[in-house]
């Protein structure tokens, strides 16, 4: 019986022009941390072949009062002090979320929220950008519009979108000029959405890359609290113990195993657990292995 095995090459970000690799890191924490931190965050990223860093403007927020482009503006404050550091990675960062409003994607906005972003992160440019969740009084067109724009003023390598259903996703993609990129929605064995109601269908058939945000169930996966929880961690840890890796990085395997290749975006913001999510790709996978989860993912058996 074939085996299913991953490689930590890297591949393309859909039809972008971009290459990254196989893993994110993901910065939702990483405001709070201090410069040499930071910095020592990124470079045990870069170290375990991380090359796709994911970022958004409301990274860091507290309150409406505290913390809204933190996360950002300390990653301006590594680059200012390790200009280096910007040209090993792909930079990809997000705008829309507007608390206490609480969605904003008009033209006005978006338009300010990258160059807020740009100034915060001290480049010209940013190599991917998102809209982090859809504002439903924002009219498609309107979107693909200003989507296009920043692309053509060079701010922004690459378009995609963070959160849309497939239908929110395809009307945008029918008025875009330029073609999106990525995908960012909920994934895990705990969160089985984009398997199921298409996104992953949609991604396979037009090209796009998934980035995969709560790989771990927002940490439900290292301490599960529910009768599935347990049940999906007992069956990664059989894959594990197999392979000779922690449960988190054959969660992050599990996930990269599907044909639409997503990618996990690894949250932790501990150097040691970011160098072990390199172990995912020690991993292998029969069909009867990764299903074995798949069914204490769904808690119950498949038809």
């Amino acid at each position: 019986m074939s085996e299913i095995t991953l490689s930590p090459e890297p591949r393309p970000l859909g039809k972008s022009g971009l290459t990254v690799s196989p893993l994110a890191w993901g910065m939702w924490r990483f405001g709070n941390s201090t410069v040499a931190d930071g910095r020592a965050l990124i470079e045990a990223a870069l170290g375990a072949g991380i090359t796709l860093f994911d970022t958004a403007d409301i990274y860091g927020f507290e309150s409406v009062q505290k913390g809204f482009g933190d996360a950002e503006a300390l990653l301006g404050r590594v680059f200012a002090e390790s200009p280096d550091l910007r040209a090993r990675m792909v930079l990809a960062t997000k705008g829309g979320i507007t608390p206490p409003v609480p969605y904003d994607s008009s033209r006005d906005y978006l338009t300010a929220a990258l160059d807020a972003s740009l100034r915060r992160l001290g480049v010209d440019h940013v190599d991917l950008y998102q809209v982090h969740r859809p504002d439903i009084l924002t009219h498609p067109e309107e979107l693909a519009a200003t989507l296009d724009a920043m692309v053509a003023s060079g701010k922004v390598g690459a378009i995609g979108v963070s959160n849309m259903t497939r239908h929110q996703t395809t009307a945008l993609a029918s008025f875009l000029k330029t073609p999106l990129a990525s995908l960012q929605p909920e994934f895990s064995p705990l969160h089985l959405d984009p398997m199921v109601d298409g996104l992953f269908d949609l991604a396979m058939e037009r090209d796009y890359a998934v980035l995969a945000w709560s790989p771990l169930g927002g940490g439900r996966l290292g301490d599960p609290a529910t009768p599935r929880g347990v049940a999906v961690a007992d069956a990664l840890d059989h894959a594990a113990r197999r392979c000779g890796v922690v449960r988190a990085a054959a969660a992050y395997s599990w996930i990269m195993a599907h044909p639409a290749r997503p990618i996990p975006i690894v949250g932790t913001q501990q150097a040691w657990r970011i160098a072990e999510a390199a172990d995912a790709f020690k991993v292998t996978w029969t069909r009867a292995q990764w299903y074995d989860v798949l069914v204490a993912a769904r808690g119950e058996k498949l038809p």
